[in-house]
């Protein structure tokens, strides 16, 4: 298996050493943690599961699916945060949830592994499931739901964008094992159409947050030409030439996750120069050991959180090599949607029966 790296920035050397320490802080049950000590989301955790993978760290990673299937809910979720033989906020988060289907699909396509993919087929199913219970008939899907079961009164558009993505791959997930899911299709298409459109009031203001600007494009909503200018539109914003994405429009805090995130998100709309630049200014998070800084305020340069490195942050940077680099069998996962099924387009459907 050809490992990743980025000519003249990360060799793949650079980048194993960067997976091994995502597994030198994986917890003997094979929870990945933010960092030794912390907390750790599913959402994440199938993240640094994925980059795992393409450096070839496969037993661990298989170890992070493995944690993932002994603390499924029996409602079908994940709760949003869990420490060392613990829970530490028990609400159930949709789009946590729904990241296994991603997660799923990725080894499947890393490995080919059949009997992989078929024991985690109900895992999904009932993650999928989950989620979509949490749908609006506007199409939105509400954040999450609390402990005893209550939704959320609200959507993040986030969320909902990265959901869409997740029932892509659990669609995929579904022909390949020769399941029929069009209910998940239908809700698809009407997830699709509310995260293009936003209507007023479908999602929580969060427009300050730079993850609501690129994640519509990210999460394959907003395609084509529609996608550049979206991207275009508010790239000053979040942009910080040479640093990096700013978390949060008006603060100068760049951090490498979104910066590596943005990064595909540009790859998707065959914007390679700039997808590149970005990724160029996450080696200013780059550590010697391998692992990155998850954040630096400018102009001081000052880390935030204080030192603070997090296997998330890794994960990210390697699956956005992964994909500028094209080495693994997964790699177009994020960046070329061609592959997985076509979403419904549901406005049309309409257009047409009225």
């Amino acid at each position: 298996m050809s490992l990743p790296e980025v000519p003249g920035l990360v060799s793949a050397a650079d980048l194993r050493c960067t997976a091994g320490t995502i597994a030198e802080w994986q917890l003997p049950d094979g929870m990945i943690p933010w960092f030794p000590g912390g907390h750790a989301d599913p959402w994440n955790h199938v993240e640094a599961a994925m980059a795992l993978a393409v450096t070839g760290h496969l037993d661990e990673a298989e170890a992070a699916y493995r944690w993932l299937i002994r603390n499924q809910h029996e409602n079908g979720a994940w709760h949003r945060f869990y420490l060392t033989g613990g829970i530490e906020d028990a609400k159930f988060d949709a789009n946590v949830t729904a990241y296994v289907a991603t997660g799923v699909w990725h080894h499947w396509l890393m490995t080919g592994n059949r009997s992989f993919l078929e024991a985690l087929w109900p895992v999904v199913e009932r993650a999928i499931d989950f989620v979509l219970d949490l749908q609006t008939p506007r199409g939105e899907v509400l954040w999450a739901r609390h402990p005893d079961g209550t939704p959320w009164s609200f959507a993040l558009l986030t969320g909902s964008s990265s959901i869409c993505h997740s029932l892509r791959c659990a669609v995929a997930l579904a022909e390949e094992l020769g399941h029929e899911r069009p209910d998940w299709e239908l809700s698809l298409g009407h997830l699709a159409h509310v995260v293009r459109t936003r209507p007023d009031g479908a999602f929580a203001p969060k427009d300050r947050w730079a993850m609501d600007w690129y994640y519509p494009v990210l999460g394959g909503a907003i395609t084509g030409d529609e996608a550049r200018y979206h991207l275009a539109d508010r790239y000053h914003e979040f942009v910080m030439e040479g640093h990096g994405v700013r978390c949060v429009g008006n603060k100068d805090w760049a951090t490498a996750a979104e910066t590596s995130e943005c990064a595909m998100a540009h790859l998707l709309v065959d914007d390679r120069k700039t997808a590149a630049d970005l990724f160029h200014s996450t080696l200013a998070m780059r550590q010697p050991d391998g692992r990155y800084l998850t954040g630096i305020v400018y102009p001081d340069r000052v880390t935030f959180p204080d030192g603070e490195c997090s296997t998330y942050t890794a994960a990210a940077v390697i699956l956005a090599a992964d994909a500028l680099s094209g080495a693994s069998p997964a790699s177009s996962l994020f960046v070329n949607h061609s592959a997985l099924p076509d979403i419904i387009d549901v406005e049309t459907r309409v257009r047409e029966v009225d």
